[in-house]
């Protein structure tokens, strides 16, 4: 007998429609914009397909199927699995596998590259979502009018500056907009798709996976070209991965299987419908679905639905570069928060302009969607192609799933993702270089900032004498002792802080409390308050105090300090001086690393974020004393 809901399952309900109508904004904004230009390009692209029923009966059923396998199947229902304490993305995947593939180095170093450059063409992925979005929402103008076509890439231009000027801004005041928006921007393409379905239904036998396989057999070398256009429709698939951690599995799921993916069937075939009895419309098959009255209200819909698609992208790039930061992957930059309630609302300057410059350099570049389109496809199908060999390594390694069901899934997903990413090799020449160029670049930037900074730690190491012996010396002919605390940042916790041994050696004396502090950032996104501190007592008034931290979780020392319960007499910041060491770093024909990748390192270390400022510890407290380190 069934038990009747309780007034908590009602709250319960309604606080999981909620989610996942916040999640329509953030996590299906890229891959809900989609259907503006995949039909369009597949017909008309650079690579044109005749309209026929054939065709868009083989075309639809790609579409379909590719919806079906890579993003129900391989993301909503088996890589969201792949959490790391219900944190997803590309450096969550990667914190797992460090975790999966210990004792194994060499796979360890192999996968982690490939993380790595996965990473990379997220940001190339970035880059591309903004520019073809809006232009192919503001390109619904040359649908109204032909005469309004000129107009097109200025106003994306002045659109997608303005969506870049107001990052500083902060986006906690209209996000709130965004999954409505984006809710009725679903139900309006799949009310419009519904209604070119119910007068051309046979349309309906693209459901069939036949009809894709006949497209593939009777097109030969085209059908596999075509292949590389299709995956449009799957693009912002790794967003369902990635914004995991900030809905939560339930919603993300129940917002695809109820709304997201139902809409966007209905859009692509409401396309294929409306180019078997008008194949003229090929000439915008998305706009072309409304009324002649509806264009212009729908253009203005849709460049709204693209903004708050490259919000989310903006915003997962943000998201991602934190992440990186706090795992060693990049130099620590500036990051505001633009919000006092939500502790994800952040922005980093040098991410925004790096990424402003990239899509407006891509709009003027291309000039289209269309041109753009050709460029799409190689960062977001290499991407995936990583996300499910790191997936699988995850699931058999570290949580040891049955070897045959993964192997299995892997051998299948394997297959689906390989044909998509080889077809879009294919566009190398047409402008798919871009992402690959840019995630090639990023892969050498954060690789090279993670081998030197274990370079610097080494060249430290040389340098270092162990903590215990000098402190057993130091007790057996103290230093003066002086009024208050003092606080040595160290990044390894057994040896003599450099600035320490700077500190006696000029200054001759020592703090009457000396507590010797490193950060630890570990494989998780949190770190629970209790398991924060890791505190031991050297004696003599002397302390070892080790943070721990999650890759999400934002630093702030004096905070941590004023909290530890285990630290002894609580902490006075008006009498604590915080002593960093601030390191030289000269490029030599040391072994280690590639002298143009030394050089590539120090430059991005001159340009990081100063140490008192990623951890919040106030300048006028901070006392910095030089160290010169041959790389």
């Amino acid at each position: 007998m069934n038990q009747p809901l309780t007034s908590d399952d009602h709250a319960g309900k309604r606080a999981l429609s909620a989610l996942a109508v916040g999640a329509l904004g953030v996590v299906y904004g890229d891959i809900g914009t989609s259907p503006l230009y995949t039909v369009q390009e597949i017909f008309a692209g650079t690579h044109p397909l005749a309209v026929t029923a054939d065709n868009i009966l083989g075309t639809l059923s790609l579409i379909f199927w590719a919806l079906t396998i890579i993003v129900s199947l391989k993301y909503v229902v088996f890589i969201m699995q792949a959490d790391n304490k219900g944190e997803g993305g590309i450096m969550a995947m990667m914190a797992l596998v460090q975790q999966a593939t210990r004792g194994k180095p060499r796979l360890n170093w192999l996968l982690l590259t490939l993380g790595l450059f996965g990473a990379g063409l997220f940001y190339g992925d970035g880059m591309i979502t903004p520019a073809i979005s809006v232009l192919s929402a503001v390109e619904g103008l040359s649908a109204a009018d032909a005469n309004l076509s000129p107009l097109v890439e200025p106003l994306s231009i002045i659109i997608l500056s303005l969506l870049f000027f107001m990052q500083r801004k902060g986006t906690h005041s209209v996000g709130r907009l965004f999954g409505p928006i984006m809710a009725l921007w679903f139900a309006i393409i799949a009310v419009l798709g519904l209604w070119h379905v119910v007068h051309a239904p046979q349309v309906l036998l693209a459901i069939d996976p036949r009809y894709g396989l006949h497209f593939f057999l009777t097109h030969g070398v085209l059908g596999f070209i075509i292949l590389g256009t299709v995956v449009l429709a799957v693009t912002g698939a790794e967003a369902i991965y990635s914004d995991m951690g900030h809905f939560g599995k339930q919603p993300i799921r129940l917002g695809w299987f109820a709304w997201v993916m139902p809409a966007l069937v209905l859009s692509y075939f409401g396309q294929g419908a409306l180019l078997m009895r008008n194949p003229q419309a090929i000439a915008n098959p998305f706009f072309l679905q409304a009324p002649s009255w509806g264009i212009l209200p729908l253009t203005l819909l849709a460049t709204i639905a693209t903004v708050i698609a490259s919000q989310a992208v903006i915003t997962g790039a943000y998201s991602l570069t934190r992440q990186a930061i706090q795992l060693g992957y990049l130099p620590r930059l500036s990051i505001l928060h633009t919000s006092v309630q939500q502790i994800g609302q952040i922005y980093i300057p040098a991410v925004n302009a790096a990424l402003y410059v990239g899509v407006i350099l891509l709009v003027l570049g291309f000039g289209s969607s269309s041109g753009l389109a050709a460029a799409y496809g190689t960062a977001v199908t290499g991407t995936m192609l990583i996300s499910t060999i790191l997936g699988f390594v995850v699931v058999r390694y570290l949580w040891r799933w049955n070897p045959y069901i993964t192997y299995g899934g892997l051998a299948v997903f394997l297959v689906v993702d390989l044909a998509f990413f080889s077809a879009n090799l294919l566009k190398i020449p047409h402008g798919g270089w871009f992402p690959l160029l840019i995630g090639l670049a990023l892969f050498i930037m954060l690789s090279t900032w993670k081998r030197g900074r274990a370079l610097v730690r080494d060249r430290l190491a040389h340098q270092s004498i162990a903590l215990e012996p000098f402190l057993a010396n130091l007790n057996e002919y103290p230093p003066t002792r002086v009024p208050g605390t003092a606080v040595f940042l160290s990044s390894h916790n057994d040896v003599a802080p450099p600035a320490l041994l700077h500190n006696l050696a000029h200054n001759k004396v020592l703090h009457e409390r000396v507590v010797f502090l490193t950060s630890r950032t570990e494989d998780v996104p949190f770190v629970a308050h209790e398991d924060r501190y890791e505190v031991r007592d050297l004696g003599h008034n002397f302390l070892q105090l080790t943070l721990h931290y999650g890759f999400k979780d934002e630093p702030d020392i004096p905070a941590a300090l004023a909290e530890c319960d285990h630290c002894g007499e609580p902490f006075n910041l008006l009498e604590t001086s915080f002593f960093l060491s601030r390191e030289t770093l000269i490029p030599t024909q040391l072994p280690g690393m590639a002298l143009w990748r030394e050089k590539v390192f120090v430059s991005m270390a001159r340009n990081a974020q100063h140490t008192m400022n990623f951890f919040k510890i106030p300048p006028n407290r901070v006392i910095e004393l030089g160290t010169q380190i041959e790389l």
